[in-house]
């Protein structure tokens, strides 16, 4: 069975790394013959800081579906069109926004010098901060403040792409059309109800609905309409997931 995890607010809390607890029950899933999948609204340059270096050639999903790794190299990238991104710079523009922008490895951003969303960005140092027009391609746009974020969501979305809105940080995430992470794992030639999935926000939905078995963290609204179960989101939550992850080993055979 192949599992796959969300990251931030999922197997990882507060932007720090996977903690060896969690890490060391992924090895055991290993052990029983199961295959793991990292799949993260993360760019993939943000996804090796928080894992240990044994996990670095493991099957990465970033960018929402939009960037994919194995064995440690970025083997496929799905970029915005020139026209969607023509279209969402003027946006921009019209609506004084600030901005996390991805290429395939380089990053752009206007935001504020001390945003939380920093934390989680390049904290390994593998990439350079460039102008937006110096990206060849991108995959991925996050606004993090607008003159007017609903207007500005509202006009994003008749581009024809993908946009999660992510409440509780209070940004909008923005990827290319049929970008989700579900996509990112027919790619990969997984099956519908093949595998199961972890995770806790919008940006999961996609993979939850095509998953054997899905476990939500905390709640999320939309994502509990299609979760199997829920582990609550507190002091205990990395032991329950162990605990979780344990039952499901013995429940699904590798």
């Amino acid at each position: 069975m192949k599992f796959v995890f969300d990251l931030d607010g999922t197997i990882c809390f507060k932007g720090k790394p996977i903690t060896e607890k969690i890490l060391g029950v992924l090895d055991l899933l290993e052990r029983n013959g199961h295959s793991v999948i990292f799949a993260s609204a993360r760019p993939i340059r943000d996804i090796f800081p928080i894992l240990d270096n044994r996990f670095h050639a493991h099957t990465m999903i970033g960018g929402n579906g939009s960037l994919i790794s194995q064995k440690g190299q970025l083997i496929l990238s799905t970029p915005f069109s020139d026209h969607q991104i023509n279209a969402i710079k003027q946006l921009m523009l019209e609506y004084e926004t600030t901005y996390l922008i991805d290429g395939e490895w380089d990053y752009s951003y206007t935001g504020a010098p001390d945003h939380p969303i920093l934390n989680n960005v390049d904290r390994a140092k593998l990439a350079k901060i460039i102008p937006v027009e110096a990206h060849s391609s991108i995959v991925k746009v996050l606004i993090l403040s607008a003159s007017n974020m609903s207007q500005f969501a509202e006009k994003v979305s008749a581009l024809n792409v993908v946009v999660h809105n992510h409440k509780n940080e209070d940004i909008l995430d923005i990827s290319p059309a049929d970008v989700h992470k579900w996509g990112g794992l027919m790619k990969l030639n997984v099956e519908k109800g093949s595998y199961i999935a972890f995770g806790n926000d919008a940006n999961d939905l996609s993979m939850f609905m095509n998953a054997k078995h899905s476990v939500m963290i905390g709640h999320h609204e939309e994502l509990a309409k299609y979760a199997t179960e829920a582990i609550p989101l507190d002091d205990n939550v990395e032991d329950r997931i162990v605990d979780k992850l344990h039952q499901l080993v013995s429940q699904y055979k590798g």
